[in-house]
């Protein structure tokens, strides 16, 4: 997913809000830059409630950090902010990112009592800039994968997945899709670096052996671009993360329709394999799940359905 994810540059206005349609998305994607499509004029406000203003430092969890982080006090977070629910820019990229991930981030940094170091980067550039030390952690709704278990660390802190959608009145694609064979012949936008590229990639096989034509699978660099590219009908399809998705069928400007779920993934912060940190992150979202915030942010993003029952180091990827 973006899961790990799905991402976004946030680079402009071009980024603002992602897959909730409102503005003119203009020459946003990978080797796209054919035209602007006005995908509707107005988005749903961003929910008001703070459940995260009542947290404090939990000592017990804040110890386990080392010695060097207590003293300084911060922690630098690459943070990819793509789309709602899960990290975006309700009010425009001069202002702060709203979302679940950035809700999770901001209380699991007061229950260690530290402050975090913002910064935007692209979703494919967070992981390999880890081990660089560049950021201490990362975020952007990256799924936990077998691939990525090798040279990442991760701290789950939901349950998301993939899925699929389609323009509404698609009457080639009307039910849930959880075999690939029913995309053979069509066109799928995705994101780059993205766990539904890999996926797509790894099995575009399945059409031939079905004796059927190959789908065709369309990179775009950023999540505005795959969704200007399904409404202008240059892909048939997109492939996304569950509650991206579910979210942005919810608004009626963006025209889609979801097709339930393909494969569930969990997502965690990113670490540099070995990192001292994740005992704490782990403590520290467990805390939270058991005096309520985690399941108050979780209700304020609507993705309840997503919750876990206890954070986990390094989880084996679904099957």
């Amino acid at each position: 997913m973006n899961l790990p994810g799905i991402r976004s540059r946030a680079r402009g206005a071009v980024t603002v809000l992602a897959l909730l349609p409102l503005l003119a998305l203009t020459a946003c994607g990978s080797g796209d830059t054919d035209g602007t499509a006005a995908v509707g004029a107005q988005a749903s406000p961003a929910p008001t409630d703070d459940p995260v203003a009542a947290v404090r430092e939990v000592p017990s969890v804040a110890a386990l950090l080392p010695a060097d982080v207590r003293e300084a006090g911060t922690l630098k977070v690459g943070s990819s902010v793509g789309f709602p629910p899960g990290a975006y820019y309700p009010n425009g990229t001069d202002k702060a990112p709203g979302g679940q991930d950035i809700d999770l981030a901001d209380a699991v940094a007061k229950v260690l009592g530290v402050r975090l170091e913002r910064q935007d980067a692209s979703f494919e550039a967070i992981l390999p800039a880890l081990g660089s030390g560049k950021y201490d952690f990362g975020t952007g709704n990256f799924g936990v994968t077998g691939e990525r278990l090798k040279t990442i660390d991760f701290v789950t802190y939901i349950n998301d997945g993939q899925g699929f959608a389609v323009r509404k009145g698609n009457t080639e694609l009307t039910t849930e899709v959880t075999d690939l064979t029913r995309l053979c012949g069509l066109t799928i936008g995705t994101g780059a670096g993205t766990t539904f590229e890999a996926t797509l990639t790894a099995r575009k096989g399945v059409c031939a052996k079905a004796g059927k034509k190959p789908y065709d699978v369309k990179v775009y660099s950023e999540n505005a671009a795959t969704l200007t590219a399904l409404q202008q009908g240059r892909v048939d399809v997109i492939m996304s993360t569950v509650n991206g998705l579910r979210h942005q069928a919810a608004q009626p400007a963006s025209r889609t329709a979801f097709l339930g779920e393909f494969h569930r993934l969990d997502v965690g912060f990113a670490f540099k394999k070995g990192s001292p940190l994740t005992k704490a992150f782990q403590a520290a979202v467990n805390e939270l799940i058991e005096d309520g915030t985690y399941g108050r942010v979780l209700e304020k993003w609507g993705t309840s359905a997503s919750a876990i029952d206890t954070s986990r180091i390094n989880p084996p990827e679904h099957t």
